[in-house]
């Protein structure tokens, strides 16, 4: 499991959801790089640790990971967080 720190930056909305996302947290999230510096462009990232906008985060891209958190073996979830990072 491929593991990266992100810093939420944006909160996404969506009236319509894949079957298996109701009740999942949507959030915009910068990947950051080893000297903490913006990585890559910001990704939509599904949130099961309550994280909030400045909230730095541990994201995976896991697919088996998304699977066992949305209870679904078909979820179009790529990115989800795995754990928040103390302030």
């Amino acid at each position: 499991m491929a593991l990266q720190r992100a810093r939420v930056i944006g909160q996404a909305v969506s009236t319509i959801k894949h079957p298996s996302m109701p009740g999942h947290k949507l959030l915009l999230a910068q990947p950051l790089g080893v000297d903490n510096r913006p990585d890559e462009f910001p990704i939509l990232i599904v949130d099961s640790f309550g994280a909030g906008i400045g909230s730095t985060v541990i994201i995976t891209s896991d697919g088996k990971f998304a699977r066992e958190i949305t209870q679904s073996d078909k979820t179009p979830v790529r990115y989800t967080t795995v754990g928040l990072e103390d302030d």
